[in-house]
């Protein structure tokens, strides 16, 4: 409390060009607060301290190399060999601990600055650990990478202790832009980071994981212990709102009555600002103000919150404030403009600042009330959806409206609160997302069937239909789908309430946007990276496909890698058979070939294929029954044709080496489970149902659809020579390796004897059969009488040309196809 005049008496009438010398201020001691971004930097720091590791393991060619780079410029610093390394780190933590702790102590920091020493001990402590981790679980494998002079071999000595600890003891005592002292302390361990480097003392790896767990054990703490809050209090607060000719006469901070709810906090006075601090204010005429003062530091939450959705969402744009200031201010320019529609806002009075702080004026009169749920009526949901048309018409959206944001006023009319978030000259994704948002929480209030008749009156039905590929759950806020009303069918049920009013050929084409980033799709092609980067560190031999590589003959290699290429070329003329004369692109099909080497090598042979080929053609304009008819009916005919190749040559040269290698037996098996569960299914009445009722339908349409595409003779011959193309020149391929290596066979018998060893070591579900396609033909052309050396140097030549150099092209296929929203 703090209280500069016990006078309780009425201020003056009339304003007075001087600040009235008796101001009441009601205000709690300044207090640590907690920044939500120091938990997120731990958890940067945590990432950084792991990949860090195993670039140490996995790329030690590079890090090897950079200190390599770094040290052939050590010779400008020769002189520094004079000096004891260890003086120079002494001399380093003495500085900065003694400089930093007494501008702390001078500034009565009390509590700051034990805190910075606990950390300082906590970041020596933590290297120890994980040097200690490393050597015990690592072996020489990860040891070996951080080891330097001026570290132990193993042991708590493998990583170096001096970035750890004044990493955490600045890391505690800042930040930095508050402090000058922990400023230039920075640059100093940085400079003596790069010095010790250069010199061989530390190894990179060593240096970086360091300073890594500094800062991880440094954000811990200053999260848990909090840090003191720089922004205005009391009389600053007075002194501050002098700037917008505000004189107070009193100034009382609210308590919150949410206690921790959670990480935003907000209150509809100041119009759902989140974490700010609350004031009522009085001025010199008797005026009442709220004043909403939001700090710099718990303005980080609210950031990393619009940060998220921007991750989040992908072609539609997201608000981003990254300072309080710049959020205070965008808030005042939308409720203007709000004000200037017509619309009911909160009466804003202006907004001032300073350098930790943004303080945000309203007026008191007329602040609007929470809306009751309970109180919604018909006329009311019209209300608000009227209310958000009135701003989207103007090219304002909300863009987070969330049951805090329904609320009344003081004539008990419905409007809508928050609009901190928003934007002006919003696109049309963006005014799409404002009245989905709106729909999913009216009908998580009221009702599916009472929002969409409001929506009808307010809105108009072209426009309630345009909104349907909007309708998914990614564009809802979490808020709204934690209400008792939200259910996950209450988005299908509107869907198809919406559905209902649009004529059948609009609704077929329908289909949903992309809104989320991190989508299914997303998310299958970080894991096709990720996949094929493990494929290639841990399965690529590079020694023995290099070895095998110079030792062919360079013009049968090329023929080889050709016949890769011609392979893609049926694979294009097989899908195009089926596709429509206008949709058919023969660059672009072969591009949507050559993608599928990308996909190969996180994918099982045939999956990848199957998957860019229904991608593609849905892209092209076919709708997903139709897609996938084409995509199975060329697959079919793939595989008919390579049984019907592999029978003809095998009838004809009398082949049947590998007739054993043929698992009957196996795949009677897989038909006999999968017949028994398609019974079991059937005679449980509620799977049965299921099965009739919903996806019944389903497989009779691509039955129809199917039946129509093979039912076409002159695109059937187009797509089976395509597919005779594509396993003729794949088998060529392998011939053309075989005589790289100087060993001449009959070129059917080896397509016949390829076709086979290959499908069979394709249908193991390796990332393109990785592995399996290797074993299976070295056995099979060993077992025919090939020396084993020819058949393995054969192989590798085979695999470098139709799948390791096939990754980069598939990428690159991958990438214009994309561009062109092909895929």
């Amino acid at each position: 409390m703090q209280d500069s005049s016990p006078s309780s008496s009425s201020p003056a009438p009339s304003p007075s060009p001087q600040p009235s010398p008796s101001v009441r201020i009601n205000d709690v001691a300044p207090e640590r607060s907690r920044d939500f971004a120091d938990l997120m930097h731990a958890a940067l720091a945590l990432i950084i301290t792991v990949a860090v590791i195993l670039m140490a393991v996995y790329l030690r060619g590079f890090t090897t190399g950079v200190e390599s780079d770094a040290r052939t410029a050590s010779r400008a610093f020769d002189w520094l060999l004079n000096m004891p390394i260890s003086v120079v780190q002494q001399l380093t933590t003495f500085v900065i601990v003694v400089s930093v702790l007494a501008h702390m102590l001078i500034g009565r920091e009390w509590l700051q600055s034990s805190i910075a020493v606990i950390a300082l001990f906590g970041g020596y402590v933590a290297i120890r650990v994980l040097s200690l981790a490393l050597s015990h679980f690592g072996g020489m494998a990860l040891i070996a990478p951080f080891a330097s002079p001026g570290t132990t071999m193993g042991g708590s000595g493998l990583l170096p202790d001096i970035y750890a600890g004044i990493g955490a003891f600045l890391t505690v005592a800042g930040p930095r832009r508050l402090r000058s002292t922990v400023r230039w302390s920075w640059n100093i361990l940085y400079a003596v980071a790069v010095v010790l480097v250069i010199l061989s003392w530390h190894s990179l790896s060593g240096a970086l994981a360091s300073f890594a767990i500094g800062r991880l054990v440094g954000m811990l703490l200053r999260f848990a212990a909090g840090t003191q809050n720089k922004g205005e209090w009391g009389q600053e607060i007075v002194d501050s709102l002098r700037n917008i000719n505000l004189r107070l006469v009193s100034l009382t901070r609210r308590q919150s009555d949410k206690g921790d709810a959670g990480v935003l906090q907000t209150s509809l006075d100041d119009d759902l600002i989140e974490n700010s601090r609350i004031y009522d204010a009085v001025d010199d005429a008797g005026e009442r103000y709220i004043v909403s003062v939001l700090d710099a530091q718990t303005h980080s939450a609210g950031y990393f919150n619009q940060l998220w959705q921007w991750l989040r969402l992908t072609g539609v744009p997201m608000r981003r404030d990254r300072s309080a200031t710049d959020a205070n201010h965008h808030h005042l320019a939308m409720i203007l403009g709000l004000a200037h529609l017509g619309l009911s806002t909160p009466k804003a009075y202006g907004v001032t600042d300073s350098e930790e702080s943004s303080l945000f004026v309203f007026q008191a009169e007329g602040v609007a009330q929470p809306c009751d749920p309970d109180s919604l009526s018909d006329e009311d949901a019209v209300a608000a959806m009227r209310y958000l048309r009135t701003a989207n018409n103007r090219g304002y959206t909300h863009r987070r409206i969330t049951p805090e944001s329904l609320a009344r006023t003081g004539e008990g009319a419905i409007v809508l609160a928050g609009w901190h978030n928003g934007d002006c000259a919003s696109s049309g994704a963006n005014v799409a997302l404002d009245k989905v948002q709106l729909l999913s929480l009216l009908a998580s209030l009221i009702g599916v069937e009472r929002t969409v008749a409001a929506a009808r009156s307010a809105w108009g039905d072209d426009m309630l239909i345009a909104l349907t590929p909007f309708l998914q759950k990614v564009a809802v806020p979490y808020a709204t789908r934690a209400l008792p009303g939200w259910s996950k069918q209450l988005l299908g049920e509107m869907r198809t309430a919406v559905n209902a009013l649009a004529p059948e050929d609009r609704t077929e084409n329908a289909e949903p946007v992309t809104l989320s980033r991190f989508s299914l799709r997303s998310f299958i092609v970080i894991a096709m990276a990720v996949v094929a980067v493990a494929v290639i560190l841990t399965q690529l031999q590079p020694d023995e496909v290099i070895n095998a590589v110079r030792r062919a003959k360079i013009g049968l290699a090329f023929l080889c890698f050709a016949c890769s290429i011609l392979a893609w070329v049926g694979a294009s003329i097989s899908l195009g058979a089926f596709m429509d004369k206008d949709k058919r692109h023969p660059f672009a099909l072969f591009c949507s070939q050559a993608a599928s080497g990308f996909t190969a090598v996180s994918m099982p042979a045939g999956v990848g294929p199957a998957v860019v080929n229904l991608q593609y053609l849905r892209k092209s304009g076919y709708r997903s029954a139709a897609a996938t008819a084409i995509m199975s009916a060329t697959w079919l005919v793939q595989a008919l044709s390579t049984i019907v190749l592999v029978l003809s040559i095998g009838l004809f040269t009398g082949r049947n080496t590998l007739s054993g290698m043929i698992p009957g037996p196996t795949l009677i098996v897989v038909i006999g489970i999968a017949a028994l569960a398609f019974c079991a299914a059937m005679v449980i009445a509620p799977l049965r149902r299921l099965l009739v009722v919903k996806y019944l339908p389903i497989i009779k349409a691509y039955a129809r659809q199917l039946v129509d595409v093979i039912s076409q003779p002159t695109k059937m011959l187009v797509c089976v020579l395509g597919s005779l193309v594509l396993n003729i020149t794949t088998g060529l391929g392998f011939w053309a390796a075989l005589l790289a290596f100087g060993y001449p066979t009959n070129p059917m018998e080896t397509i016949f004897i390829f076709l086979l060893a290959n499908t069979l070591g394709s249908a193991v579900p390796t990332p393109g059969g990785l592995g399996a396609v290797e074993a299976a033909l070295l056995f099979a052309f060993s077992s025919v009488g090939v020396p084993s050396a020819v058949a393995l140097s054969a192989t590798l030549l085979y695999r470098v040309c139709f799948y390791w150099l096939r990754i980069p092209f598939g990428a690159l296929a991958m990438k214009w196809l994309d561009r062109r929203n092909l895929i």
